[in-house]
């Protein structure tokens, strides 16, 4: 099982490196393909993530290609939005007892939106031109990235899934901004949401720390070296690859 696991940790840090697909809606629906609990593979996936996004976010802050006040006008969302998931899940268990149910469903239809939104961003997002909402500040369209903050907070702490991919399509259409300042302030705000997503999950006894700590153990190699083989990989063809596996796998789940 370690062996396995770490093989699966290397496998997915080198998709990750290679072609920045987000690693949750890669590996989230293979734990649960494992036979692993829904609530498990969620709780273990953010606190995972929460670790991989943590090294991210010092590379771009060293880099300063952060926008930290975008940061924080997202947090005030998510955070409570991942909060409130958290807690409806608990209170849906304690009544109904069908907490894993729900987690599959909202995955396997959180999974399909990735993988659009993934497909999207491959084939159109070089096309989106500036619109009302680039053309404004931050100051003015504070309630829009609120909302958005929530939303997809909510999603996060329901699925694991969303806190990279859904948060980049939301910034590239909505804001405007360099391509490595979306890269950073997205995983800046990735490592924030995920962190308090993963602390909630672990204090309901969502987490394995030993499954946490072999995935880490494979998938920072993996980063690694995809990271260095990207410039020379078709990266577009292997993330329309990806995001097909990652539609195939929602629609399993539902």
């Amino acid at each position: 099982m370690t062996l396995s696991i770490l093989l699966m940790g290397l496998l997915v840090g080198f998709l990750v490196g290679l072609t920045g697909v987000g690693g949750a809606s890669l590996l989230t629906p293979i734990l649960i393909m494992m036979n692993i609990h829904p609530s498990i593979a969620v709780g273990t996936d953010l606190l995972y993530n929460s670790i991989t996004k943590l090294f991210g976010t010092v590379q771009h802050w060293r880099q300063k290609t952060i926008d930290w006040r975008l940061v924080k006008q997202l947090a005030v969302g998510s955070i409570p939005g991942v909060i409130l998931a958290v807690i409806f899940l608990k209170l849906f268990d304690s009544y109904y007892h069908n907490q894993e149910v729900i987690i599959k469903h909202a995955l396997g239809y959180v999974l399909i939106l990735v993988a659009i939104a993934t497909l999207f961003k491959v084939f159109f997002g070089h096309k989106i031109k500036e619109n009302r909402w680039q053309l404004k500040n931050l100051e003015e369209k504070r309630g829009l990235t609120i909302t958005i903050g929530a939303v997809l907070g909510f999603i996060v702490g329901l699925t694991s899934i969303g806190s990279g991919s859904l948060y980049a399509i939301a910034m590239l259409y909505f804001f405007r901004m360099s391509a490595s300042t979306l890269v950073g302030t997205d995983i800046a705000h990735a490592f924030f949401l995920a962190t308090t997503a993963g602390i909630l999950h672990a204090s309901m006894g969502n987490v394995n720390f030993t499954l946490v700590l072999n995935l880490l153990l494979g998938s920072i190699p993996g980063v690694l070296i995809g990271s260095m083989l990207a410039t020379k990989a078709p990266t577009n063809v292997l993330r329309t690859v990806i995001a097909s596996l990652v539609l195939i796998s929602g629609l399993k789940l539902i």
